[in-house]
């Protein structure tokens, strides 16, 4: 018995502040971010390969249509968190590309995020200069 393909598959991806919602379903390799075509969200051409990253590993980049909601972030987090969810989906939608997609550390969610600023302090770091005097 044969394993019929899922019609859609939906996913969360996260770095730093940005959420991003994935939806992955069976197409021609379009792929939307917040009703917006990814190469007008994403301007910078390395951004976009950093997105494409998992579906040209994958070898599926023509297999499926990517519809994305981002939420929070910057540029890099957003395609950060693009990134990871559509990893995660491709997963779920294929198990068997799991291994290749882990191997290339895609399915670890970057988990650096900006340090709280301290009080008595004017950073998160950062002090205010010492004098003994």
């Amino acid at each position: 018995m044969v394993k019929a393909a899922k019609a859609e598959v939906l996913s969360i991806g996260r770095r730093k502040s940005a959420v991003a919602r994935v939806r992955l379903s069976a197409g021609t390799g379009k792929v939307t971010v917040n009703a917006r075509e990814y190469a007008n969200f994403f301007p910078s051409q390395t951004l976009r390969g950093y997105i494409n990253q998992p579906l040209m590993i994958a070898g599926v980049s023509q297999a499926y249509d990517i519809t994305a909601t981002i939420q929070g972030g910057g540029p890099v987090g957003q395609a950060g968190a693009l990134r990871l969810g559509i990893s995660r989906a491709l997963v779920k939608a294929k198990p068997e590309l799991r291994a290749v997609i882990k191997e290339s550390g895609m399915l670890t969610r970057d988990s650096r995020v900006k340090e709280r600023k301290k009080y008595g302090q004017p950073g998160a770091r950062k002090r205010f200069q010492f004098s003994k005097r």
